[in-house]
C-alpha cells in the first residue's frame, strides 16, 4: 500500500510544478502529475482538495494565475509567475560584508563555524570583498555546546542512564556520576544537565563544562520516565557557578578581551604575588570561575592570578593538564 503523501509536501510540489511548467498545467495534469493528489478518492475529493490548496497558496502570498486558452476557453489551466515570485536580488556594501564576516567568526563550535564559514565564502564570491583592516583588532567568540550535549540528548531521547565524571563546583571534588538525564537547559551563559542522581536518589543538575572525560549511556532504553513536577529553578540555583571578582597581572598589549572587560585597572603594586614588574593589575568580574579560568589559561604567563586563590587553583590545574599532555606527546614521539 502506497504511503499517503503529508499536505505540506503536496503543496511544496504544487509549487515547484506550476513554477516549472513551460506554459501551465491543467487540472488533469496536476492531478496525474503533482505528488499526492492520486490520493484523492474520486473527482469531488480531487476538486475540494485542489481548491483548498490553491486557497491557502494565494493566503500565502503564492501569485497563482489561472490561464485560458484562447482557442477552447473551457480549457484552464494555472501557473505560477515566476517574476512575481522569486525574491529580489540581495546585494550588500564592504562594509556590511565586513560585519558578517565578523559576525561568522563568532562560533567556536567546529560544525556551527563551518556553516557560517560557508556562507561566508558564498557571499564573498558574489559580492565586494571587506575593507581591510575596517575591524582589526576585533574578535568576537560564543561558545558552542559543550562535548557532553550530543551524547547526553541522545540519552535522553533515548531514556537511558548515563555515566560520567564530573567537578563538584562547591568543593571541586571529582567524582564518577550515574545520572538519568530528564532535559538539557541553557541558563547563566551556560548548559545544565537535570536528571536524578542515581547514587544519591534524588534530582540534581549538573553544569556541563564541568564533565570531564566522554559521556556513557549505560542500560536499557526507555528506563524511566520524566516527571513532570520538578523545581528545575531550585536545582539550577545551587548548581549555578562561583561568581566575583578576580584581580590580574597582564603584561602590557596583551590580553586585551580581558582588559576590554576590566572594571579597574592600577599599576602593579608587587604585594608579593611573583614578579610584577611591567604589568598591569585589572580586576574583572567573572559570572563563572570555570569559564574564566579556561579563558587565562589560554594566555599562558602573559596574566597572573593574584586573587581569588580558587581562580588560580583552576587556571594552574589547566596548566598542569596541559604540561602533562604534552609530556606524554614527547615521550611517544
Amino acid at each position: 500500500m502506497a504511503q499517503r503523501v503529508m499536505a505540506a509536501e503536496r503543496l511544496l510540489d504544487l509549487v515547484i510544478a506550476l513554477s516549472h511548467t513551460p506554459r501551465w498545467m491543467t487540472k488533469r495534469q496536476i492531478r496525474e502529475r503533482v505528488n499526492g493528489y492520486a490520493d484523492a478518492a474520486g473527482d469531488d475529493a480531487f476538486e475540494r482538495m485542489f481548491e483548498r490548496d490553491k486557497d491557502l497558496l494565494r493566503e500565502m502570498g503564492v501569485p497563482l494565475l489561472v490561464e485560458h486558452d484562447p482557442a477552447h476557453e473551457d480549457d484552464v489551466g494555472y501557473r505560477i509567475d515566476p517574476e512575481h515570485y522569486a525574491l529580489p536580488p540581495v546585494s550588500f556594501t564592504a562594509e556590511e560584508v565586513g560585519v558578517l564576516s565578523l559576525a561568522a567568526e563568532l562560533w567556536q563550535d567546529a560544525s556551527l563555524r563551518s556553516f557560517a564559514q560557508r556562507g561566508i565564502t558564498k557571499l564573498r564570491a558574489v559580492g565586494p570583498s571587506p575593507e581591510p583592516g575596517a575591524h582589526a583588532g576585533l574578535a568576537l567568540r560564543v561558545r558552542g555546546p559543550e562535548p557532553a550535549f550530543a551524547p547526553l540528548l541522545e540519552a535522553i531521547d533515548a531514556r537511558r542512564a548515563v555515566v560520567f565524571t564530573y567537578r563538584a563546583a562547591s568543593t571541586g571534588e571529582v567524582t564518577r556520576r550515574t545520572v538519568q538525564p530528564w532535559r538539557i537547559l541553557s541558563r547563566d551563559r551556560g548548559w545544565y544537565l537535570v536528571g536524578l542522581d542515581v547514587d544519591r536518589h534524588a534530582p540534581r543538575a549538573f553544569r556541563l563544562s564541568r564533565i570531564s572525560g566522554k559521556v556513557r549511556a549505560t542500560g536499557p532504553a526507555g528506563a524511566f520516565t520524566v516527571p513532570a513536577d520538578v523545581d528545575v529553578d531550585e536545582l539550577l540555583v545551587r548548581a549555578r557557578p562561583a561568581s566575583g571578582a578576580a584581580r590580574l597581572a597582564v603584561l602590557p598589549d596583551r590580553a586585551a578581551a580581558l582588559r576590554a572587560r576590566a572594571t579597574r585597572a592600577t599599576a602593579a603594586d608587587g604585594d608579593g604575588q611573583g614578579p610584577l614588574t611591567d604589568r598591569d593589575v585589572i580586576t574583572v568580574d567573572y559570572p563563572d570561575l570555570e569559564l574564566l579560568s579556561e579563558e587565562i589559561a589560554t594566555y599562558a604567563d602573559a596574566v597572573l592570578v593574584l586573587d581569588p586563590p580558587e581562580l588560580r587553583e583552576a587556571v594552574l590545574r589547566r596548566l598542569r593538564a596541559v604540561a602533562a599532555l604534552d609530556g606524554e606527546v614527547a615521550a611517544h614521539a
